[in-house]
């Protein structure tokens, strides 16, 4: 369940980030794509980072809202920032 809501967090995320930075905006299929990746990723790094307890609870069928709302965090922000990262190196190789 928690890598359900990264994943789709982290689409929302990339969209969000593609809508408010227009420069480095993939289109909505591969912001969502793209930030369904960050989202996975930023679950992944934050459970590495030590909020295991966030995973552990997940995996004892204990989901509560605070970490419901720590996989929404890290999926958005994880799918907005591998959002722009990919952006950026669209530019860079198209000059």
């Amino acid at each position: 369940m928690e890598l359900i809501i990264s994943l789709l967090s982290g689409a929302v995320g990339g969209n969000v980030a593609g809508g408010l930075l227009k420069k480095y905006d993939l289109g909505l299929v591969m912001n969502s794509v793209v930030g369904i990746l960050g989202g996975g990723l930023g679950g992944s790094v934050l459970s590495m980072l030590g909020a295991d307890g966030v995973a552990e609870a997940a995996a004892s069928g204990g989901m509560d809202i605070g970490s419901i709302l720590g996989s929404v965090a890290s999926g958005g922000v994880g799918g907005g920032v591998v959002m722009v990262v990919v952006g950026v190196i669209k530019q860079a190789l198209a000059k």
